[in-house]
């Protein structure tokens, strides 16, 4: 089963690039860490951090996050915590509700011309209404993870 985790204020990219890859990933920059570690204890998330103390608190488990860049963040998690890409496009980046696949002709007017032609497949968030493909970026992304394992 996939850890479903939860990111702190300095870590909205991390969040972003999670959600994409399918990871059950709450983030809200407003929420003080009194907050974080409730939700965490609460809904049996793992809270990223990179904040020493808020790590330490207790009975929430944690993972620190060292770094500050992305790529290096991402590999902090895979060693971690197994990162796949698994669940890859099935939550939205934006607001982490899951995607529904959903007819092409839906996409027409709201996706690029070439993409709509080009792409056969197309999810859309029911929160955000933004629409969502597989294009050149998942096999960057794919390389980036074969990279980290």
């Amino acid at each position: 089963m996939r850890p479903r985790l939860l990111a702190d204020a300095m870590l909205g990219r991390l969040a972003r690039w999670l959600r994409i890859l399918g990871y059950d990933t709450l983030y809200n920059p407003r929420w003080p860490d009194d907050e974080l570690a409730r939700r965490a204890r609460a809904e049996g998330r793992i809270l990223l951090t990179r904040d020493r103390a808020l790590a330490r608190r207790p009975g929430v488990r944690s993972l620190l996050i060292e770094s500050e860049r992305i790529e290096a963040q991402l590999g902090e998690v895979a060693r971690n915590l197994g990162l796949n890409a698994e669940g890859y496009l099935t939550r939205c980046p934006v607001c982490n509700d899951l995607l529904e696949a959903v007819p092409h002709s839906w996409a027409w007017g709201y996706v690029p011309p070439y993409t709509f032609v080009t792409q056969r497949e197309f999810r859309l968030c029911p929160t955000c209404n933004r629409f969502y493909w597989r294009g050149t970026h998942c096999q960057e992304m794919g390389e980036l993870l074969a990279r980290l394992a």
